[in-house]
């Protein structure tokens, strides 16, 4: 078929795109990590060379697959970053203070290009930037044209080979092989001839060992194919190809050039780059593992109907028949398990990207604070959903934010209240059973309860006399449009951050707790599932109805006696592990006509003085679910995460527990105020 169409062309770019941002993402990640390393060498007399050419290498990578789906703005931008790490590679420049905040802002707006072209927004205005980089360097000119050929472009050959092609190039080179660059312009005419990539290909494979082959967006819009072929061919071989629209050029890997350090380094126009370390990893977009998980989730719901049929069988099957079908039940059970793991592994990504963006926040934050900041991160392999990782981007970075803008002193503040004039922000994951915790803590001034109270008397958000502990503390500076600035800067002081933090936790079924003491600093703690498809749960009746909690949750389910449940301030609770822990009847809560029961079971969540017992009729069971979410906002209630599916065919309503755990907290506070 013709590809020269400007649909077919559009619909050839395509194919690349999701590739595309792949590999940006890789390599702004690596970028990042080595202009913090970089940083370190800021006006000294030699440059670590290591994250140098690390840096040279992500930029030259970006130029060249941004120019191959036509991302103009960020080829550019890479060209001109590219530019100024080769004059400082080459000992043509010195990396100053205003040099390395060049880099930085070329690879932020570098990472807004390709946030733009993602969301086809329009695209992101280079100009400053670009003439911020262009004063640091003069750009040399283009490499001169390679050995002569029919006419080919005289750009460098292959804008990004991978790394097993950059072996075998170098491999044919060394065995004195003659390595040829072709281009291929498909257009309508050759198109009617029967002559199109496919047999351009065939044709070339025949005349040698193809090394490489990609597509190259050309600057009026249509896209041109290249090709390495190495063999021993001679010139004369190819006449004739010209009028298929194939031209041509000699390929002589140049000699690397020498640094003034006496080091041997690689030209800007040697032997192409590799754009990635090779490795055992398939890119899968993420929707074709939701659909997986979906399966999976189908194939759990229809286990569970044939475990109920199985229940009902036993009493009129004899035993030698109910064995082999109760052991093949388990024996699925167990395999389903293992492919629910298997998948959910598979969705699993490091949390250390998220962290690691960190790094440049609270470095810009406090250089325009003035504040001295050291960033400590421990967890960073912990493994979480790819989709909670995402949702959770926004609100550890607003956490951050407010660490250095509300939280750290500027350092005479600490020298005069006995602390290092350096504040200190740990942020640490760590993954338990089937949750992952976070969390973001500092050393600075602290939380002062009795400021946020005042302000949020003023605001009508609490009663004169209302005690704050840490959990209305936290609810009261996540009340929307609350903040205890007057003005707002860039990092906080709108009163709408912490409440998208809370909500968005809230969202993915976690939870968020506070501990802050003034003068000595404030720690958040989010705990969030570590998957949101499909979980263990318990299953519970209260008030003739069954609800199924996420096991994750729950810390501890107790029997209660009756007889044991006292009222404080018209509270019931009980005594537990030598405290007192609040009660909350499920059944009252929503409504349910329950009877009373001399005994009764209760399952504990929460922590600390944030626990919560939740009373029920009975613990049925434990089962396998799988989760659906309520998203239509005119049946969604609170203390109800979603719903599920049991074997018998009914469904089931999932409670959402730290939405529980508000409730008893906002019902013990209004009995307390109306006996007040």
């Amino acid at each position: 078929m013709s590809i020269a169409e400007p649909e077919a062309d559009s619909e050839f770019l395509t194919e690349f795109l999701d590739d595309y941002f792949e590999e940006c993402d890789e390599h702004l990640t690596a970028a990042r990590r080595n202009l913090l390393l970089l940083e370190q060498s800021v006006n000294q007399s030699r440059v670590d060379r290591a994250p140098l050419d690390e840096l040279f290498r992500s930029f030259h990578s970006l130029k060249g697959i941004s120019g191959m789906v036509g991302v103009r703005e960020a080829e550019q931008l890479a060209h001109q970053m590219e530019s100024y790490l080769r004059a400082l590679r080459d000992g043509q420049s010195r990396l100053t203070h205003e040099g390395m905040d060049a880099l930085i802002a070329g690879t932020k707006f570098m990472e807004q290009v390709v946030a733009g072209r993602r969301a086809q927004a329009p695209a992101t205005d280079i100009t400053r930037v670009m003439a911020r980089l262009a004063g640091l360097v003069c750009d040399p000119p283009p490499p001169a044209p390679g050995p002569a050929g029919n006419g080919a472009a005289a750009d460098s050959p292959a804008r990004s080979v991978s790394a097993d092609e950059g072996v075998r190039l170098a491999a044919a080179v060394a065995q004195g092989k003659k390595v040829w660059r072709f281009e291929f312009v498909p257009v309508p005419e050759l198109a009617g001839r029967g002559v199109n990539v496919n047999v351009v290909r065939a044709r070339l494979q025949e005349a040698g060992e193809l090394i490489h082959a990609a597509p190259r967006v050309m600057p009026h819009g249509g896209i041109a194919f290249e090709f390495l072929v190495a063999g021993s061919a001679d010139e004369t071989a190819f006449a004739g190809w010209a009028d298929d629209g194939l031209t041509y050029t000699a390929y002589e890997a140049p000699a690397p050039a020498a640094s003034p350090d006496g080091h041997e380094m690689e030209a800007a126009t040697a032997q192409p780059l590799p754009s990635r370390v090779p490795s055992n990893v398939v890119r899968v977009d993420l929707g074709r593992l939701d659909d997986l998980m979906r399966m999976v989730g189908e194939l759990v719901i229809s286990r569970s109907h044939l475990d109920d049929h199985l229940k009902h069988l036993e009493p009129s099957l004899p035993a030698s028949e109910w064995r082999p079908l109760q052991e093949t039940n388990l024996a699925m059970e167990r395999h389903l398990r293992d492919l629910r793991e298997g998948v959910m592994r598979v969705r699993m990504v490091p949390i250390g990207e998220v962290f690691e963006r960190m790094r440049f926040v609270v470095r810009d934050l406090a250089r325009e604070y003035q504040k001295q900041v050291r960033l400590e991160l421990t967890g960073q392999q912990t493994e979480i959903d790819k989709l909670i990782v995402e949702r959770m981007m926004d609100p550890i970075l607003h956490l951050v934010r407010n660490a250095v803008s509300h939280g750290l002193e500027s350092a005479d503040e600490r020298v005069a209240s006995g602390k290092p004039p350096e504040g200190r922000i740990a942020l640490r994951a760590s993954a338990a059973a089937e949750t992952i915790v976070i969390e973001i803590e500092d050393d600075g001034r602290g939380i002062d309860a009795r400021r946020v109270a005042e302000r949020a008397r003023a605001m009508g958000l609490i009663g004169a006399g209302a005690a704050l502990d840490s959990a209305a503390l936290l609810d009261l500076i996540c009340a929307p449009g609350f903040s205890t600035r007057d003005e707002a800067d860039r990092a906080s002081g709108r009163g709408v951050g912490m409440n998208v933090v809370k909500n968005t936790i809230l969202g993915l079924g976690g939870s968020f707790e506070l501990d802050t003491e003034v003068g000595r600093g404030t720690h958040f703690t989010i705990q969030l599932p570590l998957t949101l498809a499909i979980a263990d749960a318990l299953i519970v009746s209260a008030g003739g109805q069954r609800f199924a909690v996420p096991q994750s949750s729950v810390r501890e389910v107790i029997e209660v006696e009756a007889a044991g449940v006292r009222l404080l301030e018209n509270n019931e609770i009980i005594v537990h592990r030598g405290g007192v822990l609040p009660l909350l009847r499920l059944a009252r809560l929503f409504r349910l006509d329950a009877k009373a029961r001399p005994t009764f079971h209760a399952f504990v969540i929460g922590s600390g003085l944030n626990a919560v017992g939740v009373a029920v009729e009975r613990i049925l069971g434990q089962r396998e679910i799988v989760v659906r979410a309520i998203n239509d906002p005119l049946v969604q209630v609170t203390g109800i995460a979603g719903a599920t599916e049991l074997g018998d065919g009914r469904v089931v309503l999932i409670l959402d527990a730290p939405a529980l755990a508000q409730a008893a907290r906002r019902a013990g506070a209004g009995r307390a105020e109306s006996d007040g």
